[in-house]
């Protein structure tokens, strides 16, 4: 049975191809994604209260639906933000 390649090696998946919903804050129009607690692996800080988001912590990924001048993609951009946060957040 072959090996499947690195998920390092291979191309990143488009963020905004049907993977969020759109939202608009005081700071522009955002794509958020929602992550339920299993699927949650990693330990985060969320931006809005810089506080950690432990692993299995349902949260939603944030990230500017137009990249800011020198991004080339949302990607360098994408925020873990506690789902209170981003609720709470102008």
């Amino acid at each position: 049975m072959a090996k499947r390649p690195s998920k390092h090696l291979r191309p990143a998946r488009p963020l905004s191809a049907g993977h969020g919903t759109a939202e608009v804050k005081s700071d522009g129009r955002w794509i958020v994604r929602s992550i339920p607690g299993a699927r949650a692996g990693k330990v985060y800080t969320c931006p809005g209260c810089l506080q950690p988001i432990p692993p299995g912590t349902a949260h939603v990924v944030a990230w500017p639906a137009i990249p800011s001048l020198g991004s080339t993609s949302g990607l360098e951009e994408r925020r873990h933000w506690h789902t209170g946060c981003w609720t709470r957040k102008r």
